[in-house]
């Protein structure tokens, strides 16, 4: 199927503007990659806030040219993206496509690839967190570790890269939770970078550069001011066709700039893995 690279979504109320690049497209399915700093679905609490999908649906609705040309009706999410997250987001063309995708999301197959940037260096190069996960009965839009009343929830992790106090690390979650990577990795005790809703602290080049010096009049900003999480990669058999899809999404300039500055001031033992984490 010939389509756009893109699809150019706006927001006149904030006056905000996206290009999504498309990273896979066939008859049943479409995969974008997802800007960090972008709502997927609308929040109840801050309605005057965009989302990717509200955008979808209204560019629909309205024919937009993205639209028309893959002469869409329907558009659903196969499943979550933080606020924050950017990377593969998986989206359903039609409703039997959807419930396929339902099916499989349930089926806690490793089927998504996260890279994350955290705090702290794990004892072990591989683990692995089994922890039920609720909604935080006190802080609005936190969840927690819940043994009772949460949902089950698995997560693999492995360490890519280390530095002196910062892993590179990724992340196969193995049910599809909200904020399931992150408070795993919390539970665990090692929060992400930026990730300011759960403890993380951000990343700044005057904490590694001894000689760090900024111009007069300037002000510091962190190497990445958002929780430093990517979805990757995503890999299934595709629910209507059966054929083995892999789909891909660079890590961004921000993720990528903050690890140039760690592999450049941070010392530590480093255990890297370029075909997978490419920087």
């Amino acid at each position: 199927m010939k389509t756009d690279r893109a699809i150019k979504l706006s927001s006149p109320a904030t006056r905000e503007f996206w290009e999504i690049p498309v990273l896979f497209e066939d008859d049943h399915l479409l995969a974008l990659d997802k800007p960090s700093g972008l709502l997927l679905s609308p929040d109840p609490l801050a309605p005057e806030r965009p989302s990717l999908m509200q955008l979808l649906h209204d560019g629909i609705a309205a024919g937009k040219p993205w639209a028309l040309a893959r002469q869409l009706t329907y558009l659903a999410q196969a499943h979550r993206l933080d606020f924050e997250t950017s990377g593969v987001l998986l989206l359903a063309k039609n409703k039997p496509a959807l419930v396929a995708l339902a099916n499989l999301f349930g089926s806690e197959k490793p089927l998504r690839q996260f890279v994350a940037l955290a705090w702290g260096n794990p004892p072990a190069r591989n683990f692995e967190v089994d922890a039920p996960l609720a909604l935080h009965p006190l802080k609005i839009g936190e969840m927690r570790v819940d043994p009772k009343e949460g949902k089950k929830s698995r997560t693999g992790f492995e360490v890519l890269e280390q530095f002196s106090d910062w892993s590179l690390l990724r992340c196969l979650p193995l049910t599809d939770r909200t904020h399931q990577i992150r408070v795993h990795l919390k539970h665990a005790g090692f929060t992400i970078v930026g990730d300011e809703l759960y403890g993380g602290k951000l990343l700044w080049l005057s904490r590694l550069k001894r000689d760090f010096r900024l111009k007069p009049g300037r002000e510091e900003r962190p190497l990445i001011s958002r929780a430093a999480l990517h979805a990757e990669i995503l890999s299934l058999v595709h629910p209507l066709t059966n054929e083995t899809v892999t789909i891909q999404c660079p890590c961004p300039k921000d993720l990528k700039v903050a690890v140039k500055y760690l592999r450049m001031y941070a010392t530590g033992v480093s255990r890297r893995e370029p075909e997978v984490a490419e920087f």
